[in-house]
């Protein structure tokens, strides 16, 4: 491994601790502290801290994604079909394209920046927040899982896997929350979808 190649993981990783933690920290912390504060603490919190937080949110995310696809391209995953990196790099394509076309268009709406429907564009933005938490767990397992397990599966499985990924991100577009509404919820749905992915790719 070159120093280029390297430096292009190092970022990668640091990058993408940045954007999952932050997304962690939006509906973990932040969503719920929203629905418990006072008014005044609320709206202070919307004025100053939530847009701090959604600019290294945003920026993590496409650091992340441009790394990413030159990692891609090194590995020399565009010609050759690597299970693991082309699940995780679909849904990781799909959590960025979430950050930058869905989550902060709508948040800007949201925090007062932009003009729009406030409670619509919430909503959009929490689920399309709440999916991009639900697929960090097949995400991972892709990025952790391409050079460490030998998968057993066939094309077939990976389809599978990709097609049900492609399924919940039209659910983000036109669907609800569903399970994914609480914490709890959302945790336990990630850890399923990421166990049923694996079995895709590994036994189908």
């Amino acid at each position: 491994m070159n120093e280029l190649h390297f430096l292009g993981y190092y970022f990668h990783v640091l990058a993408g601790i940045v954007w999952i933690g932050m997304l962690y920290y939006f509906n973990f912390v932040q969503t719920e502290y929203f629905k418990e504060a006072e008014a005044s603490a609320k709206a202070d919190a919307m004025a100053k801290l939530a847009p701090r937080a959604l600019w290294w949110f945003r920026w993590g995310a496409l650091i992340t994604f441009l790394t990413g696809a030159y990692l891609f391209h090194k590995l020399g995953a565009f010609g050759v079909t690597m299970p693991a990196i082309w699940m995780g790099a679909l849904a990781g394509t799909l959590m960025f394209l979430n950050v930058w076309l869905i989550i902060w268009p709508k948040q800007q709406i949201v925090l007062g920046m932009k003009e729009g429907d406030g409670p619509a564009a919430a909503a959009k933005a929490g689920l399309a927040s709440r999916t991009n938490t639900l697929l960090s767990g097949p995400m991972l397992l892709g990025m952790l899982g391409s050079g460490k397990l030998a998968l057993g599966g066939t094309d077939t499985g990976l389809y599978a896997a990709m097609g049900l990924i492609v399924l919940l991100e039209a659910n983000a577009l036109f669907g609800g929350q569903g399970p994914m509404k609480s914490v709890v919820g959302v945790v336990h749905c990630s850890l399923a979808l990421a166990l049923v992915i694996f079995g895709l790719l590994n036994y189908v």
